[in-house]
């Protein structure tokens, strides 16, 4: 579904409502067909979003509890931070855990990665199905731009940086957000696995997510392969 005719960054700033309402339209027509079927019948029901497509497919769900009940996997990649429930999870995120890579609920249902093949496997506590996936770069703008960086010092700047961070990146006030703004505008150019540019890291998260019967850990890597191999 098309929201907007704006770059994603840009709809972000100035657009943000037409894809809250297009996700939860979207979503809701779908959950409306299957949840007609008989159960036997009825294929998984999978959910996607990738930067501003993430918060439109947030906007159906009140919560954790809500995903569970009505989907069988969900996948968000590089949200915005203008994710309602994302900044919810992130807030209530276990203790000792860091806003860049959160855990919550003990990761009963929902889990966070930056590398899906290895982030996945924390917490080490069983993973229950349904499950739900934020994958998301320490060094990714669209997920940490946020008017408070203006007048606060966030979390993910006062605690140990992410991998791909610059450890002497210090927050400053107005400046620090004026240079995540900038960032923006570039995010999604930067090497695959940093920044708004996620490559093929989704084949990892949805073969831990929903995989197919049969799925194996070669078949992740020869698709992650293929992926990574394309223009």
């Amino acid at each position: 579904m098309q929201y907007s005719y704006l770059p994603s960054w840009i709809s972000f700033l100035v657009d943000a409502e037409r894809a809250r309402e297009a996700g939860r339209e979207l979503f809701d027509a779908v959950y409306r067909v299957w949840s007609r079927l008989p159960i036997d019948q009825r294929p998984l029901l999978l959910v996607f979003g990738e930067s501003l497509g993430s918060f439109g497919a947030e906007t159906a769900f009140s919560g954790s509890g809500d995903m569970r009940n009505r989907v069988d996997g969900m996948l968000l990649v590089g949200p915005p931070s203008s994710n309602t429930l994302w900044r919810e999870f992130t807030a209530d995120r276990d203790p000792g855990t860091r806003e860049v890579l959160p855990g919550y609920e003990g990761g009963e249902t929902i889990r966070f990665a930056a590398d899906p093949a290895a982030d996945l496997a924390n917490p080490p506590a069983a993973w229950g199905r349904p499950r739900v996936v934020y994958l998301q770069h320490a060094s990714d703008p669209i997920t940490w731009w946020s008017p408070r960086l203006a007048v606060r010092r966030p979390d993910w700047l006062d605690e140990p940086r992410g991998g791909d961070v610059l450890p002497a990146m210090r927050w400053y006030p107005f400046v620090t957000f004026w240079q995540v703004t900038a960032d923006m505008a570039v995010a999604g150019g930067a090497p695959a696995g940093h920044g708004h540019n996620y490559g093929a890291a989704p084949v990892a998260a949805w073969a831990q997510i929903a995989p197919p019967d049969g799925w194996s850990a070669e078949r992740t890597a020869a698709l992650t392969e293929l992926i990574a191999r394309q223009p």
